[in-house]
């Protein structure tokens, strides 16, 4: 290797990941649970070769990007932060959106931490550890693409893969200050994925801007590389859904969003604010005898369950139980409800450009502070409220960072229109510019 190739930027931005990596120690086994040395500065080397010929294969082209223990690499078992998977096949194929990767030129430096089969929003793991928060290793990573987003906030990764069932991509990106964006389900392909939820999971980016959202978006849905639509944040129509989904919302996390949505009036947005609890609140109403989520991971966890229980998170496994007692005829109604529910709110947001709202209503709790299982319930399902409500609803959802309140990270969540991915990652490129965080 010349010395021309090894100071080009792929392969010094890689080396700077894989050092940030070892130097944290025990710390970045907990981050990431395989890192790629060998094939990560191959891709590099090719990267920069390619771009030093003026070839580039698109802007992912010699991005260090991570990807979640969930999606399949040929050749290794995929152990979704499991336990019980460890001693499973080796996968024959990468994952779809693992091969458009690596067409696009994107260099995968590992595989991150999550919460065991993606089933929670904290990013507890007891079987690999649990990665500390970016801004305070005390505290939760949020999950359950929990080593995805500390990967890209400590600066191991430029981008990172996740997956976003409840709020695992946007959980995340919120408590530790990054971009992250659920696209609409059917947009990017689950294809060598571990399932969680064949009705709600979504495949997305943890990133540190919308630019970098919005490419990685393109690559992961198989699109070609078109600029965003340029908008700007005067005119735009932005509704907040008082009510229910601001409420139990933390002071330090309240102010700054009010700050945020002050901001944009004053820049020319016209804010309104929006009564929809009674559409908002039906997902919980429906699903108070049983989650679509647990009932479906239910019968994915049958065989596990009943041969080795013992293999999983305690509470993982009680949550994959409780979808157990959700009986076919309550199953199939939430999902009848369901749809009639799609265009209904559709059509209550036809005035708007965008809902905005906070992406989770707390700060990151202590790490500490959510061992007890009843306070980590609790904590759980405040911290899914708020993402969880636009998975059911299957719209496409931007989360950005606001300034930090006492060191800790704040999101602001813009949910778009029915298919309409692409405009919000546009509009919220342009409340990105207002509000950026430096």
């Amino acid at each position: 290797m010349t010395s021309t190739l090894t100071e080009s930027p792929a392969v010094q931005r890689l080396e700077a990941a894989l050092a940030a990596i070892t130097a944290a120690g025990d710390e970045g086994r907990r981050i990431f649970t395989r890192v790629y040395p060998d094939t990560a500065r191959a891709a590099a080397q090719a990267s920069d070769l390619r771009r030093s010929a003026g070839k580039r294969l698109g802007p992912l082209d010699g991005r260090i990007v991570s990807i979640k223990d969930l999606f399949d690499v040929a050749g290794e078992a995929t152990t979704a932060g499991s336990q019980l998977l460890q001693g499973a096949a080796p996968a024959a194929h990468d994952a779809l959106v693992v091969s458009r990767l690596h067409a696009a030129g994107a260099v995968i430096i590992g595989k991150t931490n999550m919460t065991e089969f993606a089933f929670s929003g904290v990013g507890i793991n007891p079987h690999y550890g649990t990665p500390g928060n970016a801004l305070d290793p005390r505290r939760i990573p949020g999950g359950s693409s929990s080593g995805a987003g500390v990967s890209v906030a400590r600066g191991m990764a430029d981008i990172a893969i996740g997956s976003d069932t409840g709020g695992s991509v946007r959980i995340p990106s919120a408590l530790n200050g990054l971009v992250g964006f659920k696209p609409t389900q059917a947009r990017v392909p689950r294809d060598g994925a571990y399932p969680l939820s064949f009705t709600l999971d979504c495949v997305g980016p943890l990133c540190r801007s919308v630019a970098d959202a919005a490419a990685t978006d393109g690559v992961l849905a198989g699109t070609s590389d078109q600029p965003l639509p340029s908008r700007a944040v005067a005119g735009l129509r932005l509704g907040a859904p008082r009510g229910l989904l601001f409420s139990q919302t933390q002071d330090a996390v309240l102010a700054a969003v009010e700050l945020a949505l002050g901001q944009l009036a004053t820049a020319g947005a016209t804010l309104s604010n929006e009564s929809l609890d009674d559409l908002l609140g039906e997902p919980f109403r429906l699903q108070e005898g049983g989650t679509l989520v647990a009932a479906e991971a239910a019968w994915i966890h049958k065989a596990g369950v009943a041969t080795r229980p013992e293999a999983y998170d305690p509470i993982v496994l009680g949550r994959i139980r409780r979808g157990q007692t959700l009986d076919a005829a309550t199953y199939v109604g939430i999902q009848q409800a369901r749809a009639a529910l799609l265009p209904a709110l559709d059509a209550r947001m036809a005035h708007l450009d965008a809902l905005v709202l906070p992406t989770v209503p707390l700060l990151a709790p202590l790490i500490a502070d959510v061992q007890d299982e009843d306070v980590f319930l609790r904590t759980n399902a405040l911290l899914l409220r708020n993402p969880s409500v636009f998975n059911f609803f299957d719209l496409p959802v931007l989360s950005l960072p606001l300034p930090s309140q006492n060191g800790l990270a704040v999101g602001l969540m813009l949910v778009g229109k029915r298919g309409g991915d692409r405009e919000l990652l546009a509009l919220g490129a342009a409340v990105e510019a207002l509000l950026r965080v430096t």
